[in-house]
């Protein structure tokens, strides 16, 4: 009775439905191993049609979940279908009730019944039991993460190019679905600052964020933290302003000042209620940065083009983001040996679908609580026709820039602009924004410059370049005559060799390849693997194997390019001391090292005069 009941009612709110006729966007990617598309967008959920079936059933349990404290929790979903078909397919909403009575106002009553929001994840049907087709019974299993909201699961029929609804599932929700999680760290704007930022459900007005925190086993302190958000209105195109979009909830950020160099602090979220109780994180712990130019052991990892996936095989990910989990998984595994890790753009290929977000997040929180997680902007945060982002196409899906500047701190003047400078014991880093103009003449180049400039090469030695699109080198980037970005390496290679930078990290191409020490495309240095005294030119690196679909490389054979690799990795740093640097490319698959090369010198080798790289002289005593 209470099923028929259930049915009854889904059909009135079905039958009410209002909204405008918002269609799956596309997802914009490289051509490479996979088909590329954002899994989401190839739901047309606009078309879905009411087809409930009084035999049909979904059943999800446990009914609660986080009992035990944690974050994410496993929920089985049991489907009976009187008529299975090999297309039938189970879709997670988040929130529950994903009818009609969600949908924005709209004029537009000539298209119904209609659902205008996107599940956050799915599975076919007959992903756990390929019997499905002739038994109509399913057993799946998902994965769900806190995502500030309840959670329903129900089951189409059609596929995803013509969904039909057949049945929904009892509503299943976490303990606290509002409490604090998923903590990023990221440098402050100066050596001895840490931000913490973090998501949870609590508004300012019910509740005041805050961290606690001090050296470890010391007595501890408590620093206020800000709070954001953002709103549908704040997207520029389909489908964040459609059916991609979600509630995100509140980012809140704390940053904790006059750290002691090189000291481990211990930390915890917490909110304060207005009834006067508190709602607290997990403890976690960082390390604190060395000072500039202190003489210890410092590592640094690289990469971009990561993306996420899901542990439960969701989505059909292995299809878009196939290393990216191996990534994650390898510096996990190695998190002790990582001092800080740089995320060089396309940092989800969410593209527009919200709720992705809040679940590459939880990927890397292992990464982020701990060590300071820096990303750049690239094409799939930023990118969108007619809202400033130097390329006018739709890459971000709608976002342009909004979630990455106001999901993640970095230590910008203005996060809109995403270019920033940040210092780690001897390293020097400049962070380019390639979605916004980096020609002479720009405000970004004069960033860069100045960024160059203000390195101390007599504490800071080794000074680094990133940026998301390549700007410097890359064999698999053949366009308009050149190997990088038009305008690029023309732009940017005379500061490079000014002010000697030494490598040149990029992403974008999902491989890898390093060049010689090179200048005006002639390898200025003959060396391959072990490079000491005057190195004469800049290594460039594409280091875009993070995770996603991978790119190969063109048919053209260069002088400049010493090795390339087609496959998932990342690259690390290792500052032993002033004079020796070591980098190393491991594949995700293993965590091996596939390429490396050393850089030994002295600081009178920093000041020696290279091509175009000379200070000014008088024969004036």
């Amino acid at each position: 009775m209470e099923s028929l009941v259930s049915m009854v009612y889904l059909f009135i709110l079905l039958s009410l439905l209002q909204c405008l006729n918002f269609g799956p966007a596309a997802a914009v990617a490289h051509a490479g191993n996979g088909d590329g598309v954002q899994p989401l967008s190839k739901i047309a959920i606009h078309k879905a049609v009411y087809a409930l079936h009084e035999n049909a059933s979904v059943k999800a349990h446990p009914l609660v979940l986080g009992v035990k404290g944690g974050d994410s929790d496993w929920v089985t979903v049991e489907v009976e279908c009187p008529k299975p078909s090999e297309d039938d397919w189970v879709a997670v909403f988040s929130p529950a009730n994903f009818n009609s009575s969600t949908c924005p106002p709209t004029e537009d009553m000539q298209q119904f019944p209609y659902i205008c929001s996107a599940p956050i994840k799915y599975k076919y049907a007959n992903d756990s039991n390929a019997e499905y087709n002739k038994t109509g019974k399913a057993s799946i299993n998902f994965q769900l993460i806190n995502q500030r909201a309840d959670f329903s699961f129900a089951l189409f029929s059609g596929g995803l190019s013509d969904p039909k609804l057949v049945a929904v599932s009892n509503v299943i929700s976490f303990v606290n679905p509002k409490a604090p999680l998923y903590p990023r760290l990221s440098q402050g704007k100066s050596w001895n600052e840490m931000t913490v930022t973090w998501t949870s459900g609590y508004n300012i007005i019910e509740a005041v964020p805050f961290v606690e925190w001090g050296q470890k086993g010391e007595s501890q302190t408590r620093s206020p933290a800000g709070t954001l958000t953002f709103h549908r209105n704040s997207m520029c195109a389909p489908p964040a302003r459609t059916v991609g979009w979600r509630d995100p909830g509140f980012f809140h950020t704390s940053f904790l000042k006059d750290l002691w160099p090189n000291s481990v602090y211990t930390y915890k979220l917490g909110h304060k209620l207005l009834n006067g109780s508190y709602a607290w994180s997990k403890s976690y712990s960082f390390k604190s940065s060395p000072y500039p130019g202190q003489d210890s052991l410092q590592r640094v990892v690289i990469f971009g083009d990561m993306g996420k996936a899901e542990r439960d095989g969701s989505n059909e990910y292995s299809n878009y983001q196939p290393g990216s989990l191996n990534t994650t998984d390898q510096l996990i595994k190695d998190l002790k040996n990582i001092d800080i890790v740089f995320h060089i753009g396309d940092i989800t290929y969410a593209n527009g679908y919200i709720s992705q977000w809040d679940q590459f997040t939880a990927q890397v929180e292992p990464i982020a609580s701990t060590v300071p997680y820096m990303i750049a902007s690239g094409n799939h945060e930023r990118d969108t026709p007619n809202s400033g982002s130097f390329y006018d196409g739709n890459d971000s899906g709608g976002e342009c820039g909004v979630l990455a500047e106001t999901m993640f701190y970095v230590p910008a003047e203005n996060r809109a602009k995403f270019w920033y400078s940040t210092d780690y014991g001897m390293f020097h880093f400049c962070i380019a924004d390639t979605e916004h103009d980096w020609r002479q003449g720009s405000e970004q180049y004069k960033f860069i410059e100045k960024c160059l400039a203000s390195a101390d090469r007599q504490k800071q030695p080794w000074l680094i370049f990133a940026a998301h699109r390549v700007l410097g080198y890359s064999s698999s980037y053949w366009r308009d005559g050149t190997f990088a970005e038009p305008m690029g390496r023309e732009s940017l290679q005379g500061l490079w060799q000014k002010y000697k930078v030494d490598i040149a990290f990029f992403g974008h191409e999902h491989n890898y390849e390093r060049t010689c020490p090179v200048y005006q495309s002639q390898c200025m240095n003959m060396e391959k693997s072990h490079y000491s005294g005057v190195v004469n030119g800049t290594i460039h690196i594409v280091v875009g194997g993070g995770g996603s679909h991978l790119s190969g490389f063109g048919p053209f054979q260069t002088s400049w390019s010493l090795y390339n690799d087609s496959d998932f990795g990342f690259v690390k740093l290792t500052a032993f001391n002033h004079s020796s640097l070591l980098l190393e490319y491991k594949k995700s698959s293993d965590g091996k090292v596939y390429d490396s090369f050393t850089i030994s010198r002295d600081y009178r080798d920093v000041l020696a005069c290279v091509h175009d790289g000379c200070e000014p002289t008088t024969l004036g005593s």
